[in-house]
C-alpha cells in the first residue's frame, strides 16, 4: 500500500496547489497511510507558517470531497479511499523540541525531563 499511498500523496499535493485556498498557504501533505481494503486514507500534512492548526484541518476538510474526486480520476483504483486529515505526529514532536531547545537557551537553565 506504500505505492499507493504515494501516488495519493501526489495527487493530493497537486490538487492543493491547483486549488490555492488562501488559507493553506504552506501546508505540505508529509504522507498518506492507505488501508489495505482502499477504504480509508490517512493523510499526514504540516504547516511551516503560523496557521492555527485546528483552522488548518477544517479547511483540508473542506476539501475532501474535491481530493477525492482528483484521487478517483487520476489514480484509477478498484474503490477511492475515503480521507482523513492529521496534523503529522513526527512534524509537531519537532517543533516541540525545538521550543524547548530554544526556552533553554534563552533562559540559561536545562531542561527538565516532562514526568
Amino acid at each position: 500500500m506504500a505505492r499507493v499511498g504515494e501516488l495519493c500523496r501526489e495527487i493530493i499535493a497537486d490538487e492543493l496547489e491547483r486549488i490555492a485556498d488562501e488559507r493553506l498557504p504552506l501546508v505540505t501533505v508529509t504522507h498518506v497511510e492507505i488501508d489495505p481494503d482502499l477504504r480509508h486514507g490517512k493523510v499526514f500534512w504540516s504547516s511551516l507558517g503560523e496557521d492555527d492548526e485546528a483552522v488548518v484541518a477544517e479547511v483540508l476538510d473542506e476539501h475532501r470531497a474535491d481530493l477525492q474526486r482528483a484521487i478517483a480520476r487520476q489514480a484509477r483504483l478498484k474503490r477511492t479511499p475515503e480521507l482523513s486529515f492529521r496534523l503529522d505526529p513526527v512534524v509537531a514532536n519537532s517543533r516541540r523540541i525545538e521550543e524547548l531547545l530554544r526556552h533553554e537557551a534563552e533562559s540559561g537553565r536545562p531542561i527538565q525531563p516532562e514526568q
